[in-house]
Order: C-alpha cells, then structure tokens, then sequence
C-alpha cells in the first residue's frame, strides 16, 4: 500500500464514499466531488482495465474507450504490479452479477 497516500482526509473520504449505497447517490457525490473530466477519466481507466482482463489488444482498447497507449500502460501495470483493487472490484462485481441470475 502507498503509504503516501494515507491520511486523516483521505480515511474520512474513503468513509464518506463507504456510505454511499446507490448509483443515483454516488452520481450525486461524486458529481459535487469531481469534475467531469477527472470522473471521465476514472471510469475510462476502469473500462480499459476491465477490457485488459478481457484480452483485448491495446488496439481495441483505445478504439473503443479513446484511451491513449500511455493510459492503457499504466492501466496495465496497476493490473500487474498494483494493489490487486480493480480485481477486487471485477470479482465483486462478477459475484453479483452471478447472484442476479
């Protein structure tokens, strides 16, 4: 874990985002929290990670998100040498998507 990041502030957003419970509310949040363009750009880092772990070609990838190749690199490193967050995520995410079934 990047001990740089962590701090007081930074626990207390991580806590206030914990609340949240709906994707109408983390629209509401993160809308007042972010610009647009840094939530664009989260969520773009998020479909191209998800697109890695799908085996697409950087090709495909930057076709389809707009990413540059710089981006994806550094998708692909997180996903390599990271803090396994996003497969967190993609495993949660999977979970429930099973449990909807």
């Amino acid at each position: 874990m990047n001990n740089k990041l962590h701090s007081e502030a930074v626990d207390h957003l991580f806590r206030a985002i914990l609340t949240l419970k709906t994707e109408e509310e983390c629209y509401r949040f993160f809308e007042d929290v972010c610009t647009i363009n840094e939530l664009l750009s989260f969520s773009q880092r998020y479909e191209v990670a998800k697109m890695l772990r799908e085996k697409k070609t950087y090709l495909e990838i930057a076709e389809k998100t707009g990413a540059s190749t710089a981006t994806i690199s550094r998708v692909n490193r997180s996903l390599n040498f990271g803090n396994d967050g996003y497969d967190l995520t993609f495993a949660r995410l999977g979970d429930m998507e099973q449990s909807k079934a």
